[in-house]
C-alpha cells in the first residue's frame, strides 16, 4: 500500500507538471510565470524555497547533535531571509519587471558584472539541488526495502523531477508547489501528533529536550563562538538573498503587494513548520533510544524514516513518506530551473544566432536537461551530508552577490567601479581560506571575512574609483529604478 501510494503520488505530480506546461507560451512565462499567480499559491512556494531535504532529515539530525544553536543558519537564517526579501527586496526588484536576478547586475553595473554575479549564483547550486537528489535516493532505497539502490533511487528521483520541470517551468513548480505544501502541512502535523503521544505527550517531549541542553541557541560567552554563530546565521541569511529561485517565486506575483506579502508569510509560515520535523525527530529519542543512539553517529539522516517504519501504522507512514517526497521534490524542481534559466539568460543569450523568444525558450529547457545531469552526477559522488550541502551553497554568494545587490538598490554612490573591488576583495580573502585553512581553525571563518572584505571593497571602490584607474560616473546602468542619474 505505501509503495503503491507513493507511485501515485509521482503520476499525479508528474501529471500536474505536464498541465503547466500549457500555460508556457513564452521565456516570461517559464521563468516567472506570466507574472499572473495569486497570494496563495505565491506564499505557497516561497514556503516550498526551503522546505525540501535538510528541513525534513539534515536539520532534525543536526538538532539531534548539537541542540538548536547548532541549526542557527537553517530555519532561523532561512526564514528572515525570506522575510527579508519581502520587506526590503521584492518591491523594488519587482517594479523593474526582470526576467532574472542577474539582469539587476547587468542594468546597474554592466554586462562583466552580470556574467560574474551570475557564475556565482549557478555554482551555489550545485550542492543545493544534490542535496535534494541524494534525498530522493535515500527514499526509495528506504521505500523499496533495498531493492532499489540509493544511486538507483537517485537517478529515478532525478529524472520524475526533470520530467515535470522540463516542459512547465514556473508555471510547473509553482502549481505543484500548491499541491506538496498541502501534503507537507497535512501530513508532517498528522505525524506529530502521532509521534508527541507515543513519547508521552508534547509538553513532555518539550520538557525532556529543555532538560537535556537542546533547546539552548545562544553560543558560548567567548569570542570564537559568538564569530561563529553569527557567520552561521548571516551566510544562510543574508547568503541566499540573492538567489535566483526566490527571485522568480516573489517575481512570478500578479502585483508587487502580492509579491511582497506571499515572501513575508512564506517565511514566517517555514519557520514555524520547520519545527514540526525537529520535534518529531526528538520524539524518537523517547520512543526508541537504541533506534536513534545506533544511528545518531552511523547515520543520523536515516532517524526518523526508521522511526516511522518501524513504530508506526501505514496510514502513518504514508502521510510521512508523502510529506517528504513533496517536501524534496517542490524544492528540487525550483532549484533545478532557476540556475538553468540564469545560465541560458546571462550567459548563453548574447551568443544565439537567433535571438528570439522561441530560441531563448528552447534553450532553457535544453540548460535544464544538462544541469540535472551536473547536479545528479554530484549527488551520486559526493560525501557531503544533506545539511551540509545546502549550508555551504550559500558562501559564495554571500561574498560576491549580496553587497552589490544592497548597494546597488540602497547606497546611490554606488557604482561599476565599487561592484568590482566588492567582488575581488570578497573572492581573494574568502577562496584561500576556505581552500587551505582547516575548518575552525581561523577566528573570522572563511566566507564571514570575505563578507566583510566585500563591503570593504564595495565601500573604497565607490567613494574612491581613482584607484582602479577610472573616474566614477553615473550612466544608465547606475541609475536607480525610478530616479534620474546625476552628471
Amino acid at each position: 500500500m505505501l509503495v503503491g501510494f507513493v507511485i501515485l503520488y509521482l503520476f499525479v505530480s508528474i501529471g500536474v507538471g505536464i498541465y503547466a506546461a500549457t500555460r508556457v507560451h513564452s521565456a516570461r512565462d517559464y521563468v516567472v510565470a506570466g507574472r499572473h499567480l495569486p497570494i496563495y499559491i505565491v506564499t505557497a512556494t516561497v514556503f516550498a524555497t526551503w522546505f525540501g531535504s535538510e528541513t525534513v532529515l539534515g536539520i532534525p539530525a543536526t538538532f539531534l547533535k548539537e541542540g538548536l544553536r547548532g541549526i542557527v543558519s537553517d530555519p532561523f537564517g532561512s526564514s528572515m531571509c525570506l522575510i527579508l526579501v519581502g520587506l526590503f527586496f521584492a518591491r523594488k526588484l519587482y517594479r523593474m519587471n526582470l526576467l532574472t536576478l542577474a539582469d539587476y547586475y547587468r542594468k546597474r553595473y554592466g554586462r562583466k558584472v552580470e556574467v560574474i554575479t551570475g557564475v556565482a549564483i549557478i555554482i551555489s547550486y550545485l550542492g543545493w539541488v544534490s542535496a535534494q537528489m541524494t534525498a530522493l535516493g535515500l527514499v526509495f532505497d528506504i521505500l523499496s526495502q533495498g531493492a532499489i539502490t540509493q544511486t538507483q533511487g537517485t537517478l529515478i528521483g532525478a529524472a520524475i523531477v526533470l520530467l515535470y520541470t522540463l516542459y512547465g517551468g514556473m508555471w510547473s513548480v509553482a502549481l505543484t508547489d500548491f499541491l506538496q505544501m498541502s501534503i507537507i502541512v497535512a501530513g508532517l502535523l498528522y505525524i506529530l501528533y502521532v509521534a508527541s503521544e507515543m513519547a508521552g505527550g508534547l509538553g513532555h517531549v518539550v520538557q525532556h529536550a529543555a532538560q537535556n541542553g537542546r533547546l539552548g541557541f545562544w553560543p558560548q560567552a567567548n569570542s570564537k563562538d559568538i564569530i561563529a554563530f553569527i557567520a552561521a546565521w548571516v551566510t544562510m541569511m543574508f547568503g541566499s538573498i540573492p538567489q535566483q529561485d526566490v527571485f522568480q517565486r516573489v517575481m512570478s506575483a500578479k502585483s508587487e503587494n502580492i509579491a511582497v506579502a506571499g515572501s513575508v508569510m512564506g517565511g514566517g509560515l517555514y519557520f514555524v513548520f520547520a519545527f514540526v520535523p525537529l520535534t518529531i525527530a526528538y520524539s524518537a529519542t523517547l520512543i526508541d533510544p537504541g533506534l536513534v543512539s545506533g544511528l545518531l553517529d552511523k547515520d543520523s539522516q536515516m532517524i526518523l524514516p526508521q522511526l516511522i517504519l518501524t513504530h508506526m501504522p501505514v496510514f502513518a507512514q504514508i502521510m510521512f513518506f508523502g510529506a517528504l517526497l513533496s517536501a524534496i521534490m517542490s524544492t528540487a524542481s525550483g532549484t533545478l530551473l532557476a540556475p538553468s534559466v540564469t545560465f541560458s539568460e546571462n550567459i548563453l543569450k548574447p551568443y544565439l544566432p537567433h535571438h528570439n523568444d522561441k530560441t531563448l525558450l528552447l534553450t532553457m529547457r535544453l540548460v535544464v536537461v544538462g544541469f540535472a545531469a551536473v547536479v545528479t552526477l554530484f549527488a551520486l559522488y559526493s560525501n557531503a551530508t544533506i545539511y551540509q550541502m545546502v549550508e555551504n551553497a550559500y558562501k559564495i554568494t554571500l561574498v560576491v552577490a549580496f553587497v552589490p545587490l544592497v548597494a546597488g538598490l540602497y547606497w546611490r554612490r554606488a557604482c561599476k567601479q565599487g561592484a568590482y573591488l566588492s567582488i575581488a576583495l570578497g573572492l581573494a580573502v574568502w577562496l584561500p581560506m576556505e581552500v587551505w585553512l582547516p575548518e575552525g581553525s581561523a577566528l573570522l571563518p572563511p566566507q564571514f571575512a570575505g563578507f566583510l572584505a566585500s563591503i570593504t571593497g564595495m565601500v573604497v571602490g565607490s567613494l574612491r574609483p581613482d584607484l582602479l584607474g577610472a573616474r566614477r560616473h553615473h550612466s544608465s546602468h547606475t541609475a536607480l529604478p525610478g530616479r534620474i542619474s546625476r552628471p
